[in-house]
């Protein structure tokens, strides 16, 4: 193996650790889903499917429902487009973490799996972002996500409703460990998402933003709050820090 082939086994290997306390979250979110989706009518083998091409649990919640009422592939597609919309402004953001250089088809099976707590590890990788890294991390999260709903459906029924709801919490704990730690490094990161979490509490009373799908409210919550950090807070690139430095 040349040394090119070994740094990018390392950087796969990082990635899977770095997603493996996202997929054990991703399963315990997903057993949640996978008894709605049996309550809907969904056997163990559609189960998997749905959670393998939709990585997304207000996306696979929304779906769900639209199954449940019966609404026609029209109606059904436009649903899951509104809910999952943020994740294409989280992809145009991810982009730029790669190198110039990087292939489309790289970006394109990348943008795939998109999802809250993978953009948080991918956007807080040091320097350009490898695919392999997101390639190891898909591999520890996306299995997780499916055989969470898998299992969902086979058992869920059977396990009281109280365990169900605390394994539900497990995605919020999880996603703590990916923000804490940069929040620990940088004041201003800190303060931007101090600010997320009230200004994303208050919009749900402002009346015409209140009036609109969660996932179109972060995106107007991320545009505005990103938006004037970084006219505030501008990063600088790395040839202007050498000219400071110097």
């Amino acid at each position: 193996m040349n040394e090119k082939a070994t740094v990018k086994s390392k950087i796969f290997l990082k990635g899977m650790k770095d997603g493996a306390p996202i997929g054990l979250g991703y399963f315990a979110v997903s057993f949640s889903i996978g008894i709605t989706a049996k309550n809907t009518g969904l056997n163990a083998l559609q189960g998997l499917f749905l959670s393998l091409l939709n990585n997304a649990s207000a996306g696979e919640m929304a779906g769900l429902s639209s199954i449940a009422a019966r609404t026609s592939l029209i109606t059904l597609a436009v649903v899951m487009l509104v809910t999952n919309a943020r994740y294409l402004l989280m992809s145009c953001a991810l982009s730029q973490k790669f190198s110039p250089d990087t292939p489309f088809y790289h970006r394109l099976l990348i943008a795939f799996d998109i999802t809250d707590e993978i953009f948080g590890i991918g956007i807080s990788y040091h320097g350009y972002l490898e695919p392999a890294y997101m390639y190891g991390a898909f591999l520890t999260t996306i299995p997780m996500w499916a055989a969470g709903t898998v299992l969902g459906i086979v058992v869920g029924n059977i396990l009281p409703q109280i365990i169900v709801n605390a394994l539900s919490v497990a995605i919020y704990g999880m996603f703590l460990a990916v923000v804490i730690p940069p929040c620990r490094k940088n004041k201003v990161i800190t303060g931007v998402v101090i600010t997320s979490f009230v200004l994303s509490y208050i919009s749900k009373y402002i009346p015409f933003i209140s009036k609109t799908s969660e996932s179109i409210r972060v995106i107007i919550l991320t545009l505005i709050i990103s938006g004037t950090a970084a006219l505030l807070f501008p990063i600088k690139d790395d040839e202007e820090e050498e000219k400071t430095n110097a």
